[in-house]
């Protein structure tokens, strides 16, 4: 591991490595020979091949089941004299089944046939067996949070500046509200996927069997592959879908870079704080810090993450005429984006489930900040028949200091209705929080629904 350029395989390879099982020249090969075996099955309805024998199935079944480094290292000495990775798997196929009518083996169909639906397994095995999963952990560790902070009064700031309270379960809420969104659009996510060969048009396919209903019947394989047909292509696919899955991880990745960032603020400012680990060390010469690594360490991956997820869906998308090979190279490195984000969600679920939210020193300093009865006394007067009481508040609070006394003076000199007088002097600041509690129960509602039946845990 020492010799790793990647981090991703080196120093965070005991995080990450079980990736591999998606994102490695390995997994590639193995889903590679999965669609050209089930295309060799499939074939036994065009009537053009004798059907399998028993036997025959038998042995392409132990191939799909025992696929193991054996194999792959086979293919690759192949590869290393066709230069062509597709055709490599094609011939290592006809080795390993030694089937009496070998030229059913990838019949009719160009490499990009087979690596558009490789890729689609790949990308929807870690979508369904790795990506949702670690996302609903995340979402129950948000969720388990927000409940009961529901009407934890809590500081916030607009602009850097202190403004009105909020509850430090409705804060939470907002993130999980987002990734609830977001994990909804993923979960109902579909790849797409083509087998229509070299320029799109089934013309092989069509010249060694004219009258057969080749477009319906790859449509159909497509479908069976568990993915949506796509009807009219290049030589590629185009990928679109791709960048759509992409772009949803994008949002994924930002809107968890805003909450690193809010929760790296939140425990600058004292509003949280985190369980100290006794063997950690958090600085080599001030014995004291207890740094807030996990955010900081998920921040600085998701940013390298939206960089390159929102080029590669720009650049997927994207190719000059029936088809160029740039695509090719750069969808070897979706894996590594894909890994950066899966990385960045374990450590921001670390990092909040090693919280404590501090409720003596939120309420201390909102004690300390009754400058911000201004907009509800303001709003009060409003509906007494004030004339511009924002003027008024403003005149008597905006860069000076003020207490509440202050205040509750200038509320008692104006001649107003009793019940609006008492309505005033009842605020207190770490009760001025609105709807928050209710906002914060809506979205813990939320999340219960869609979590009901969640995904077997990420590792």
């Amino acid at each position: 591991m020492s010799h790793t350029i990647s981090p991703l395989d080196g120093r965070y390879a005991e995080k990450i490595g079980h990736l591999g099982s998606w994102f490695s020249e390995f997994a590639l090969a193995e889903a590679r020979v999965q669609v050209e075996c089930a295309w060799i099955l499939a074939q036994e309805k065009t009537g053009l091949w004798p059907v399998l024998t028993g036997s025959q199935r038998s042995v392409l079944r132990e191939l799909l089941e025992r696929f193991d480094d054996g194999d792959f290292a086979r293919i690759k000495d192949i590869e290393a004299v066709t230069r062509h990775d597709v055709k490599a798997v094609e011939l290592f196929l006809r080795e390993q089944l030694s089937l009496p009518d070998p030229n059913r083996i990838h019949f009719g169909l160009t490499s990009e046939d087979v690596t558009n639906l490789s890729y689609a397994l790949m990308l929807d095995g870690y979508r369904l067996e790795a990506q949702l999963p670690l996302l609903d952990g995340l979402l129950r560790t948000l969720r388990d949070m927000a409940a009961p902070l529901r009407d934890a009064a809590m500081p916030t700031r607009t602009h850097g500046q202190k403004a009105s309270p909020s509850t430090a379960g409705k804060e939470i809420a907002v993130f999980l509200e987002r990734l609830l969104r977001l994990r909804e659009r993923l979960a109902a996510f579909r790849f797409r996927g083509k087998v229509n060969g070299a320029t799109g048009n089934w013309s092989a396919l069509v010249a060694a069997h004219p009258d057969f209903d080749w477009m319906g019947f790859c449509e159909g394989f497509v479908e069976q592959m568990g993915f949506e047909a796509n009807r009219a292509t290049t030589q590629i696919e185009d990928h679109d879908a791709w960048a759509e899955y992409l772009s949803i991880t994008r949002q994924v990745a930002n809107v968890v870079l805003d909450l690193d960032r809010d929760f790296w603020l939140y425990l600058s400012l004292g509003f949280f704080r985190e369980r100290a680990d006794p063997a950690a060390t958090g600085s080599s010469t001030m014995p004291h810090k207890v740094n807030p690594i996990r955010f900081e360490n998920s921040e600085g991956n998701l940013e390298l993450a939206v960089g390159l997820l929102g080029t590669l869906a720009d650049k997927l998308c994207r190719s000059r005429l029936q088809r160029d090979l740039s695509d090719s190279t750069v969808s070897r490195s979706v894996g590594v984006a894909l890994a950066h984000v899966h990385l960045a969600l374990s450590e921001t679920r670390a990092g909040l489930e090693a919280l404590v939210f501090d409720h003596e020193r939120c309420l201390a300093e909102l004690d300390a900040s009754p400058e911000l009865l201004s907009e509800p006394i303001q709003t009060i007067l409003r509906t007494a028949g004030v004339e511009d009481p924002y003027a008024l508040l403003k005149a008597a609070t905006r860069g000076r200091g003020v207490t509440r006394e202050d205040l509750m003076a200038l509320v008692d000199g104006l001649d107003l209705p009793r019940d609006v007088r008492e309505r005033c002097h009842g605020l207190r600041v770490r009760d001025y929080l609105g709807l928050a509690p209710a906002i914060c129960d809506r979205v813990v509602a939320h999340a219960d629904r869609v979590l009901a039946s969640p995904a077997e845990e990420a590792p």
